[in-house]
């Protein structure tokens, strides 16, 4: 692997750069939290060459949120189930937002007329 590879892991959001401990610390939480939440399926860590969780930037958004409904009270499978639905409904948004701006192109007096 050259630098300008390593370097470009930086800004890769699915790199699984954080160990369990530190990804714990910059989420204020602990180690169990984490796995707690793996094993309601809402993230699924990678596995270093050791067998260690590895965590991503985007895994600690997630993660981020279900401690933040948590926090709130709401029971953490309850927080899981609501963070998936939450990711699936920005998914379906983006996909959706695609689609128009594909129709619009395609013909946009059609989409101005009807819209």
């Amino acid at each position: 692997m050259t630098a300008d590879e390593s370097f470009d892991r930086l800004d890769d959001d699915d790199y699984p750069a954080y160990t369990m401990g530190r990804a714990a610390e910059m989420l204020g939480t602990s180690q169990g939290f984490l796995r707690a939440i793996g094993e309601a399926r809402l993230i699924t860590p990678l596995r270093s060459e050791g067998g260690h969780r590895r965590y991503s930037r985007y895994q600690l958004r997630i993660a981020a949120r279900a401690r933040e409904l948590v926090d709130q009270g709401t029971p953490i499978e309850a927080a899981c189930r609501i963070v998936i639905l939450e990711d699936q409904l920005e998914e379906a948004q983006r996909i959706n937002a695609e689609y128009r701006r594909a129709a619009e192109s395609a013909n946009p007096t059609t989409v101005a007329r009807d819209g």
